[in-house]
């Protein structure tokens, strides 16, 4: 069974374009966790590789519709990215190329669209047949695989971004070792690209 879960197409999209332009910056991919008592330090001991890389946590935040139509979804997505302080400029530098990605309302939503639809040829055009909870009727749905998950491909409207703090500093006091950051939030209207078509 698939699930609807747009932040993962934003994070492989970010994972995909920013570290080959950072090149500096980034030894390995740009890893997104989801929200959960986190221990940064034990993230950084899981990817070693990585330790000096900025990564994100995240969290995922329905937002109240603005219009009568139900079909297109209001949501937010909270980042926070994270550096060890040994050097801040990754960090500063991911943040604009996030902003740069992102920041450009419709036209960024036409960007990831593109990306996702180009994702899901590559993969080879998989859909998935079920029944739909609201109709009761069987119908065909895109989708697309990470890491052995299937995914319902969304269709993205407008996205926006803005940052409540300039940066703050993290210590993990177990450790006094201290980790600088960034919250952004990702604000985006998005609508379920299936069902493709009816099967009854």
């Amino acid at each position: 069974m698939a699930i609807h879960f747009p932040p993962v197409f934003i994070n492989e999209y970010l994972s995909d374009k920013i570290p080959p332009s950072l090149p500096d910056t980034f030894f390995s991919a740009l890893n997104f966790f989801p929200t959960t008592p986190t221990n940064l330090e034990e993230l950084t001991e899981q990817f070693p590789e990585a330790a000096g890389d900025v990564f994100a946590v995240y969290d995922r935040a329905f937002k109240l519709r603005r219009t009568p139509f139900p079909y297109i979804k209001c949501e937010q997505l909270l980042y926070y990215f994270y550096k060890t302080s040994e050097s801040i400029v990754g960090l500063i530098e991911t943040t604009q190329r996030v902003q740069d990605l992102l920041d450009r309302g419709d036209d960024s939503a036409k960007d990831l669209n593109g990306w996702i639809a180009s994702l899901w040829v590559s993969q080879g055009r998989n859909t998935l047949t079920e029944t739909d909870i609201v109709t009761g009727r069987q119908v065909e749905r895109d989708i697309v695989d990470f890491s052995g998950t299937d995914f319902y491909l969304p269709y993205f409207h407008e996205i926006r971004i803005f940052q409540l703090e300039e940066t703050r500093d993290i210590i993990d006091f177990g450790t006094a070792r201290t980790y600088a950051g960034n919250k952004i939030i990702i604000d985006y209207d998005w609508h379920e690209s299936g069902p493709s078509k009816s099967t009854i």
